[in-house]
């Protein structure tokens, strides 16, 4: 156990309701601890020991906590002492301490000095996570390196949790489970369902995805110290992950943590970017609408970036609002943050609108369907469906997205496209987009990818994102605060001149199209419907330009590759295909 100086924190705009800080630099005690969870999951006999590392206020009264858990903290760090706390590189720490709270920093087990065995969002995951506030509440047991006993008796065991990409998919799960304590959580980037961040519906995503990925994650977070007595762990969940036909089973439902979204009784900060490809828009989406579904008091940021942490892009309100969200969750400050609006969202130049609610109040599905060439387009959409007739599509022949988008005028059978008219009045999409569409193929396995487009003139802001491990591993000083370095760092912003947006896309192989859960082989040469569902979206589209859905095969750049389909033919049925848009005030054309 150490004593610790940490600077005092500055107060905020007069008027804010607040827990006061001392304008003193006020002691703090750091101490690691090792908490014994409830599995065993390295089969070595003895239950996990997770390592947390806490920071708190060198005071006799008892205080709550703000905490991060993460299978990060052992890489890339200094790995000389396995008992002095060696994290503390976010701004948590400096920020809250000041305040009144304790900081934890939680290892998830099997990695860095934890014990146990990494296993990809499993139970696993969850149960190291309720371990750490088991402890802070008095109900496991920890101790010192040196085997002493270590009681949270300073702990008032409420406890928020928060962090960016895993870190915020743990506390994901810890409200998922409904653990005793965990009274507010905010999920940056994070996942809601294991199974949507491996594959979109039926069909894995390119690169790691497609090939044991829970295996692969496993294996990079697992401390050298577990790494061989792990093995035996990383060979199951290679069996049990089901790439053989990407399905949705018992695996994955185990690892979605929407299936217990009625066990959440803590509030929920949501702050997801809308470009974020890495941890997909549905995450944040379907796991909202659970929420929203079950009344949970809950915010949400939307960021025009990708995969990013709010420190970086808007860090004087975010520590704002963190401050009063902290203090009215786990302090009970009557502070007005739950009066402030709902959601923050925003816009592609950069600047933010508050809204009462999301999707915005108004929203209602808005049905076009899939029409002929019209008006020197190569297809059509509208509010009324046409006579019929068929398109055919091919294989996309490894076409890039951005040529999938355009020229809209030209028909070409490697992909289908179909366009509004010019838009009279702005239209505001603000939700999740569905699609069906009516195919008869020549295969029974049939992948397709569908694509909402902006067509019409426009600046497109580009940003880049950062790596998990940069998000959680980059120093968080007063210095990078105050001189915009590390996690302070802001995104590079290139601004491009488009004629084409892509505003979401989403994928799905048609053999999924009943049911995630079981697959059924297309009929050949017999038409079906499919319908799927593409990724949450809040976008402006102006008057004047023209909504766009672009449908193809094998979308490469996204998708695995599904060799099975190699030669593929399909028609698309005109007049009953259709996409479905959640348009705030409904209808977008006549």
């Amino acid at each position: 156990m150490r004593r610790v100086n940490v600077v005092a924190a500055v107060l905020l705009a007069a008027g804010t309701i607040t827990t006061p800080v001392s304008n003193a630099a006020p002691a703090a005690i750091t101490e690691t601890v090792y908490v014994e969870s409830t599995t065993d999951s390295d089969a070595d006999g003895v239950l996990d020991r997770i390592a947390a590392d806490v920071m708190r206020p060198d005071t006799a009264e008892r205080v709550p906590i703000v905490m991060e858990a993460s299978p990060y903290y052992g890489l890339g760090a200094e790995l000389a002492s396995s008992t002095v706390p060696r994290g503390f590189k976010r701004w948590y720490d400096e920020y809250f301490v000041p305040r009144g709270y304790a900081v934890v920093e939680a290892e998830m087990q099997g990695t860095s000095r934890s014990t146990g065995c990494p296993t990809t969002g499993g139970p696993e995951d969850t149960a190291s996570v309720r371990a750490v506030v088991d402890w802070l509440n008095g109900r496991a047991k920890a101790f010192y390196a040196d085997g002493r006993p270590a009681v949270a008796s300073w702990s008032t065991g409420n406890v928020g949790m928060l962090g960016v990409s895993y870190n915020g998919t743990l506390p994901n799960a810890a409200a998922a489970a409904g653990i005793p304590g965990v009274k507010t959580i905010v999920p940056i980037a994070a996942i809601s369902s294991w199974y949507e961040y491996s594959r979109d519906q039926g069909i894995a995503y390119r690169g790691t995805h497609a090939n044991n990925y829970p295996t692969y994650l496993a294996n990079y977070v697992v401390s050298a110290a577990q790494k061989t007595r792990c093995q035996a762990v990383r060979d199951r969940l290679a069996r049990e992950d089901g790439d053989e036909t990407f399905d949705y089973t018992s695996f994955w439902k185990t690892r979605d943590y929407r299936q217990t979204a009625q066990n959440v009784s803590a509030s929920v900060f949501v702050v997801h970017g809308q470009s974020d490809w890495n941890v997909k828009p549905s995450q944040f989406g379907r796991w909202w609408k659970e929420l929203a579904d079950r009344n949970v008091p809950r915010k949400i940021w939307l960021h025009r970036g990708g995969h990013l942490d709010p420190i970086s892009f808007r860090q004087a309100e975010w520590q704002r609002v963190m401050w009063l969200w902290m203090d009215h969750w786990l302090k009970g400050v009557d502070n007005g943050i739950m009066r402030e609006p709902m959601a923050d969202v925003q816009k592609p130049d950069g600047s933010w609108e508050q809204h009462a609610a999301w999707p915005q109040p108004g929203t209602q599905d808005t049905t076009l369907y899939f029409g002929p060439a019209s008006g020197g387009f190569a297809g059509s959409l509208t509010a009324a469906p046409g006579t019929g007739g068929t398109q055919r599509l091919g294989d996309n022949a490894n076409l890039s997205e951005s040529a999938m988008m355009a020229n809209p005028e030209v028909s070409d059978s490697r992909r289908l496209v179909y366009v509004t008219a010019p838009l009279k009045q702005d239209a505001r999409l603000s939700g999740e987009v569905r699609l069906t569409a009516r195919v008869a193929s020549n295969r029974p396995s049939t992948p397709l990818t569908a694509l909402l487009v902006d067509y019409g003139p426009s600046t497109q802001a580009v940003l880049t994102d950062r790596s998990p491990l940069q998000l959680s591993t980059e120093t968080c000083t007063r210095g990078d605060l105050r001189n915009r370095t590390g996690c302070a760092r802001p995104p590079e912003v290139s601004v491009q001149a488009v004629t084409a947006t892509l505003l979401t896309r989403g994928a799905i192989d048609a053999k999924n199209r009943s049911s995630l859960e079981t697959s059924t082989p297309l009929p050949t040469n017999t038409t079906a419907d499919v319908s799927w569902r593409l990724h949450a979206r809040d976008a402006l589209i102006p008057a004047g330009h023209r909504i766009g859905v672009v449908i193809v095969t094998n979308h490469g750049q996204y998708v695995a590759t599904d060799t099975g389909a190699n030669g593929i033919s399909l028609t698309v049925s005109l007049g009953v295909s259709n996409v479905v848009l959640p348009i705030v005030g409904g209808a977008v054309i006549t």
